[in-house]
């Protein structure tokens, strides 16, 4: 019988060193990616920065901000060679304890309503769709509405 290893996880802060990477994974995902820049700027102004590390390759990331007790997931990608893994997954769960961590009462996202598994993720963790952004994401043809959802944070439990 042969033994199968796992593969080694690790959801860590993003580094600058990251920036190309996560920029890389960003321009393969999306048609109007963020830029290296957007990316080097959230980190600079102290955003909640994440990559996941699968056997120390970074295969996606997440981008949360938090104030007055509400967190914004502003981006979560995974490469596509990671996909249906649990990566997206593993970065969302991050985030939500992150945002528990700072103390946030609700968490808000935008997506593409043509993104069927991302909100398919996002359902899966109880987000619910709460409003319509007319025209917020550029497209090919135009521009393409973005779904509001909420997902509302239970206050972490203690002993």
């Amino acid at each position: 019988m042969a033994a199968v290893l796992k593969p080694e996880w690790q959801i860590r802060p993003m580094r600058r060193s990251d920036v190309s990477d996560v920029a890389d994974i960003e321009q393969d995902a999306y048609p109007f990616p963020w830029t290296r820049g957007i990316f080097s700027d959230c980190i600079r102004i102290g955003y909640c920065c994440r990559v996941l590390e699968v056997d120390a390759e970074l295969v996606g990331y997440a981008v949360l901000s938090a104030a007055a007790g509400e967190a914004h997931l502003l981006n979560l990608c995974v490469a596509a060679t990671a996909r249906g893994q649990g990566c997206g997954k593993a970065l969302l769960d991050g985030m939500l304890l992150e945002a528990r961590l700072k103390q946030a009462r609700r968490m808000f996202l935008e997506v593409r309503p043509s993104n069927e598994s991302a909100i398919r993720l996002y359902r899966n963790h109880q987000f619910r769709q709460i409003g319509r952004r007319p025209n917020y994401y550029p497209d090919y043809e135009g521009r393409e509405d973005a779904l509001v959802m909420v997902h509302h944070l239970e206050p972490e439990q203690d002993g």
